[in-house]
């Protein structure tokens, strides 16, 4: 896998290694924090094998999921993760998820994270629009997406069997040219 930092004021989001199990398990073991997630709680070995498969993977390969690490630049723990997903037909749109450490939540790291790969994808990369699907009961996630700028543009009815359950889904997204003007009104001073 090609190396990938986004570096931000606190965080430095890069590739996943195997001395970030412990703290990787710590989060992706705990309910809560995978209550709304698309994965469930990890036993160690799983955890493990996740970060070994992740390994594999390329950044920027249609219909594939690539996970990156999230680090408090000033710990140097990992306090959560995210993962980015190019459109299977479209390389121009991608579909990203957060996950942050139980323990690292409402300190602003989602967000600061979340414009740091818009950021990257809409000005590096230079991608036509960025989707994330969110459960409609993860109202934190809600308000990330929509004090980033995202527009609601669907609402899923129990069109997924999640969890034991049957559960519904927005749709958010966002257009290059939508970041453009976030950027300009918000960053820009």
């Amino acid at each position: 896998m090609e190396t990938l930092n986004i570096l931000t004021t606190r965080l430095n989001i890069r590739n996943l290694v195997p001395s970030d199990l412990t703290d990787f398990h710590t989060y992706r073991s705990n309910p809560e924090v995978t209550k709304y997630q698309g994965f469930d709680v990890m036993s160690i070995e799983q955890a493990e094998a996740f970060i070994s498969n992740n390994a594999t993977k390329h950044f920027g390969i249609a219909n594939e999921w690539v996970q990156f690490g999230i680090e408090n630049i000033e710990s140097g723990q990992l306090i959560g993760d995210c993962a980015i997903k190019f459109h299977e037909h479209e390389t121009r749109i991608a579909k990203i998820g957060i996950t942050i450490s139980n323990t690292e939540q409402k300190k602003g790291y989602a967000k600061e994270a979340l414009i740091g790969i818009l950021a990257f994808l809409f000005d590096t990369i230079e991608i036509h629009r960025v989707e994330e699907i969110v459960d409609v009961e993860n109202i934190a996630s809600i308000n990330l997406l929509k004090s980033t700028g995202f527009k609601l543009e669907g609402h899923f009815i129990e069109n997924i069997f999640f969890k034991g359950k049957w559960g519904s889904e927005f749709q958010y997204a966002m257009l290059k040219r939508e970041w453009d003007l976030i950027k300009k009104l918000h960053f820009s001073k």
